[in-house]
């Protein structure tokens, strides 16, 4: 169960790991927390477009359904709002209503109830910094936490009303984004006399305020590289096909970092680090 906070973050963060582990006969579900109606749209073809700034809601909902399809995952909608990005200085008061300003374990509770029904032996979702600091990603990462430990508890989350108690074995947080990845990625670019994208990132790291994260897990998924672009570029309002998610060719990306990477937040089964298989220490004890 990959769980996040709108359409099109299942498609940019671990998509090709879902890609996959499907093509293994692994059952995978996404959980999107938020519909996305508060997104900007991101892709400039599309600006300006009356008919989706009106609709975004139904049209993110289409490209969900299409991403959805390519990936060859089944989809559920956890039905918070979205709570946007607040910009400023001082940063605006969030949206009466939103998903961030929930009570984090009511929230947890309705993932409790797709956790208990689909019964997933693997959860994946956010750090506590949400990957990045957007309220719906931090939010996201609160009740996915409270809800693994919540699905087996009977007190807190009644099975009358939230189904029938079950414990998830291992929960991970994406860490596609990070340091080791970025500078191989610019190092082989510039390498080969190319152009990198991730100049002003990496210089802009230290910025983020981001610690450096533990990268317990590489998964190989470098043949689903494609599929999780095709996956990315059906979210059309949110991705420039000629934007900077797409300017690395593929055959140095499949060469030089062919891998996804997650950190094991939790694990209630003995494994290994490194590991390069979500299911480690699963598999062996099945």
């Amino acid at each position: 169960m990959a769980v996040h906070a709108h359409p099109d973050d299942e498609s940019s963060k671990g998509a090709a790991t879902m890609a996959k582990y499907v093509s293994e006969g692994v059952d995978v579900l996404v959980v999107t927390c938020t519909g996305g109606e508060r997104g900007s749209i991101l892709n400039p073809k599309l600006q300006g477009d009356a008919y989706i700034e009106e609709n975004i809601h139904e049209v993110r909902r289409k490209e969900m359904d299409e991403a959805r399809e390519i990936l060859g995952v089944g989809q559920e909608w956890l039905g918070f709002v979205d709570s946007g990005l607040p910009e400023g200085d001082p940063l605006p008061p969030l949206p009466e209503g939103c998903f961030a300003l929930e009570d984090v374990d009511k929230a947890a509770g309705e993932l409790v109830r797709k956790i208990r029904s689909f019964r997933p032996q693997v959860i994946t979702t956010y750090d506590e910094n949400g990957g990045y600091p957007h309220p719906d990603h931090i939010m996201t990462h609160k009740i996915t936490m409270v809800a693994f430990e919540g699905a087996a508890d009977t007190e807190k989350y009644p099975e009358s009303e939230y189904g029938t108690a079950y414990q998830p074995l291992k929960v991970y947080y994406n860490q596609g984004f990070n340091r080791p990845r970025t500078e191989a990625l610019h190092h082989a670019l510039l390498d080969r006399g190319l152009e990198s994208p991730y100049e002003d990132w990496l210089k802009r790291w230290s910025e983020f305020e981001r610690k450096e994260r533990t990268l317990t897990t590489h998964v190989p998924c470098a043949d689903f590289f494609e599929i999780r672009d095709k996956a990315l570029i059906a979210h059309a309002t949110q991705i420039d096909p000629e934007g900077g998610w797409f300017r690395v060719p593929m055959e140095i990306q499949k060469e030089v970092w062919p891998t996804e990477e997650y950190e094991l937040a939790k694990s209630l089964v003995e494994t290994s680090l490194p590991e390069d298989d979500l299911f480690a220490g699963i598999r062996d004890n099945a």
